[in-house]
């Protein structure tokens, strides 16, 4: 009887060890938040999530506002617009695809476009031969984008404009011959992740957005309200979406046609739970299972090394370790720490704030890895 009691006691003990550690961990989570938004008020409000079951961490917080006029009170629940962290939601759809053996990533896209798509790029000068979807995924089919600064500017003008993906891949089609041969230069360019989800379409037969979240399994893998903004209702228990900032434009989300970024360059809305879910199950291989096709995500593309871009993620040091990251335009960041396997996902409301996302992620990554 005293062995047994003896066990528990020490059960409880550790347990209680085990609940302080995480309560410490949380409290100086929160320091950060609070010390970098007191350093950054102009960011509107934060909202950070992180991941981490080895350390038993499953914790958010947010900070400041989540409408600058209102002065509303920000949650760690309500989503926003990700914009270009949706681009590793579409390189692991595509990647799944591979996996159920409906693509070869080395193919040419010449045969998987829309009729239309390929005779633009073909007139354009772009050899659809020899473009692949490796190319598209890791950006280097030489293929110009069709954002620039008078899309921009563009958009300031018509903030309610509806685009549509066949003139934003038109758009594209016209400005201009290929920046360079397939596989010979490296160009971050939203056009490759446009093509890829009419390539999505053409082979799965529905919206891409529905082939994702079917594809993603969403609902399983603990993603409930994640979603494409516009053409995805929002999820009953969904809270209100954040308003985001873009003072260099004098943009308001709310003001804008979610269109102008929408077709898997950007995208998704969601929040910074769900984002550090989405990495926690897609690098845990929960999403993609098999490990030779998940290992080609982080697989080095040449030319540009440097930059170390693979397949829709970065390959980035954080606080020393490795980690798999996309950031978004308007403000957000989310990271995989293979060695902690933890995830963070970052959101702050006004764009130019967007590195102090990372910088808090270096800091969390820092103070996990102590």
């Amino acid at each position: 009887m005293n062995t047994v009691k003896n066990l528990k006691v020490l059960f409880l003990i550790i347990l209680a060890a085990s609940n302080s550690y995480a309560q410490d961990i949380q409290q100086k989570i929160k320091n950060i938040v609070d010390s970098t938004y007191a350093a950054n008020p102009k960011a509107v409000g934060l909202a950070l999530y992180v991941e981490s079951p080895e350390q038993k961490l499953s914790f958010g917080y947010a900070k400041g506002y989540d409408n600058r006029d209102t002065k509303h009170q920000l949650s760690v629940d309500q989503p926003v617009l990700i914009a270009s962290t949706t681009k590793p939601y579409v390189a692991a759809a595509l990647l799944r695809l591979a996996e159920k053996g409906k693509l070869n990533i080395d193919q040419p896209i010449k045969n998987y476009l829309s009729q239309k798509s390929e005779m633009e790029l073909s007139q354009a000068g772009y050899n659809t031969s020899l473009i692949t979807i490796k190319h598209l995924l890791s950006h280097t089919s030489g293929i110009r984008d069709y954002v620039d600064a008078d899309y921009f500017k563009f958009i300031g003008e018509h903030p309610k404009y509806a685009w549509t993906r066949d003139e934003q891949i038109s758009r594209a089609a016209k400005l201009g011959k290929p920046l360079a041969q397939p596989g010979e230069g490296f160009k971050y360019a939203d056009i490759n992740f446009v093509l890829l989800t009419e390539i999505i379409e053409n082979i799965t037969h529905l919206p891409y957005y529905l082939s994702i979240k079917k594809l993603l399994s969403y609902k399983k893998n603990g993603l409930e309200i994640t979603r494409f903004a516009k053409f995805e209702k929002a999820d009953k228990n969904s809270h209100e979406w954040a308003h985001q900032y873009w003072d260099e434009f004098g943009w308001d989300t709310y003001n804008l046609d979610p269109s102008w970024d929408l077709y898997g360059g950007g995208g998704i809305a969601t929040n910074v739970k769900e984002m550090s879910i989405f990495f926690q199950q897609l690098f845990g291989g929960k999403t993609i299972k098999n490990k030779k096709i998940l290992s080609q995500m982080t697989a080095d593309v040449p030319p540009n090394l440097e930059v170390n871009y693979c397949l829709g993620i970065r390959k980035i040091k954080y606080a020393g370790l490795l980690g798999y990251n996309h950031g978004g335009g308007l403000g957000t960041d989310l990271i995989y720490i293979p060695k902690l396997k933890t995830s963070i996902a970052v959101a702050v409301l006004e764009a130019s704030n967007r590195p102090i996302t990372v910088e808090m992620s270096k800091q969390i990554v820092a103070l996990l890895s102590r």
